[in-house]
């Protein structure tokens, strides 16, 4: 049976192209959306661009006809502007103040109602992913959902990781030290779960201490000996064995995209630098480490800044100078500010300037990618030029973006869609190495 789904404003700001989603069932935008929209369309952010694709893909509809009496869709169903119901006659004892939320939730339920007289009357759903709108909905009665179809997992557990830990016979360990590699079919049940750049944890079936770490080729044939050794980069030495892999990825010139996701003080931000600054400094294979973040804060805005453009992106990018200070060893105020003017091949950037420019030879450190959303990050990857490698880090279970979760956030999505691809390897930081406090704070909050 054919549906109505009533659409919330933050749907369309989220996804523009939301309408197509919905298969052969109808789509009702309430007026008051439309309002909402055009609030919306001169911010110069991802949300004033959804809200400008929004209103050009409505305007293209009108063509094909009125929209308050609906337009088919290549699908089969039907997008319709509702103008008509604004009634709050039902809602009045319960929701008195006509707020926008409570004029969609109006819209909602007086077609529910037209419905409901019908013989063959449409099931109507509200789509919103505001939990309170979906709560008010349930108190009046109308089925009520979020969307889903721009998740990317639809559970954070079953995001991939980077690596997968499996039993397997000792004598097969040894083989594996002695020939330094494994046929992917002896391990793995089915080939086609070994992705590109996959670590493969191998322990004793029999129970013994007897273990290996071995990384998935290119194409998925074999299973390799970790190339970089357990020497410190830059002062900085592997704690465990997701670091170490995390490293090995770092430290590979043939692997131009490496994701790192993982809670707070997992070394993320750290061995990111390390591996930076030595690719740059040590070995000059790329002629600049440009390190940028998203400029979301947590909570409330503190506002405008004064002074230089470093001045104002000084407070963003603390945490950047943070390590940078713990890598270079400085003891005094103003000690990091000199070595970064004298070395001339560090670039502390905010993203905001990104659009337009190309990034050849450059080790280029995008931190708390999980505040950018997937068109932000497909901005900054084709971005990307010829001999540079880009590393996206951040915590998905961390987000400070109103519209973002850990399903459907920038990082989340380049992991996901990236996993198959033989130039990208990721790797989900499970130990906190920063403090017993910090890992504590990050498993119980």
């Amino acid at each position: 049976m054919k549906k109505i789904f009533v659409l919330d404003t933050n749907v369309l700001l989220q996804d523009p192209r939301a309408i197509f989603k919905f298969q052969d069932n109808d789509v009702v935008i309430p007026a008051v959306v439309l309002e909402e929209v055009d609030s919306k369309k001169r911010y110069m952010d991802e949300i004033g661009r959804n809200a400008r694709y929004v209103s050009r893909l409505l305007d293209g509809f009108r063509e094909k006809g009125k929209l308050h009496d609906g337009v088919p869709l290549d699908s089969g169903g039907s997008i319709r502007v509702e103008i008509n119901h604004r009634s709050f006659a039902r809602m009045q004892d319960l929701f008195m103040e006509a707020t926008n939320d409570n004029r969609i939730l109006a819209v909602a339920l007086n077609i529910q109602e037209e419905e409901k007289q019908k013989e063959k009357g449409k099931p109507v759903i509200l789509v919103s992913k505001d939990a309170l709108v979906r709560v008010k909905a349930d108190v009046l009665g109308i089925p009520a959902q979020d969307f889903l179809s721009d998740r990317v997992v639809h559970e954070f557990s079953q995001s991939y990781t980077g690596f997968v830990s499996l039993s397997i016979p000792r004598q097969m360990i040894s083989r594996f030290y002695q020939e330094n590699r494994l046929d992917s079919n002896e391990v793995f049940e089915d080939v086609e779960l070994a992705y590109p750049h996959q670590f493969v944890i191998m322990k004793d079936e029999g129970g013994s201490s007897v273990s290996a770490i071995g990384k998935v080729n290119e194409d998925g044939s074999r299973i390799e000996r970790l190339l970089m050794e357990e020497d410190p980069v830059w002062g900085i030495k592997a704690r465990n064995a997701q670091q170490r892999m995390a490293l090995e990825l770092l430290l590979r010139k043939e692997i131009p995209l490496v994701t790192l996701t993982g809670k707070a003080g997992t070394g993320k931000t750290l061995l990111s630098l390390a591996a930076g600054l030595f690719q740059t400094e040590d070995e000059q294979f790329y002629q600049k480490l440009l390190v940028a973040r998203p400029v979301v804060p947590m909570g409330k805005d503190i506002g405008f800044l004064p002074g230089e453009k470093e001045e104002k992106l000084r407070p963003w990018m603390q945490p950047i100078y943070d390590n940078l200070e713990y890598l270079f060893n400085t003891k005094h105020s103003g000690d990091l500010d000199k070595i970064l003017a004298g070395m001339n091949s560090i670039q502390v950037e905010a993203l905001t300037y990104i659009r337009g420019r190309s990034i050849p030879e450059q080790y280029i450190i995008v931190d708390e990618a999980q505040n950018l959303t997937k068109h932000e990050v497909k901005t900054i990857l084709t971005r990307v030029g010829e001999g540079s490698k880009i590393v996206l880090m951040g915590d998905p279970q961390q987000i400070d973006h109103p519209y973002l979760d850990e399903y459907n956030n920038g990082l989340t999505y380049v992991v996901e869609t990236f996993k198959e691809q033989s130039m990208s390897g990721h790797i989900f930081l499970q130990k906190g190495e920063r403090s017993s406090l910090a890992q504590l704070a990050a498993d119980l909050l």
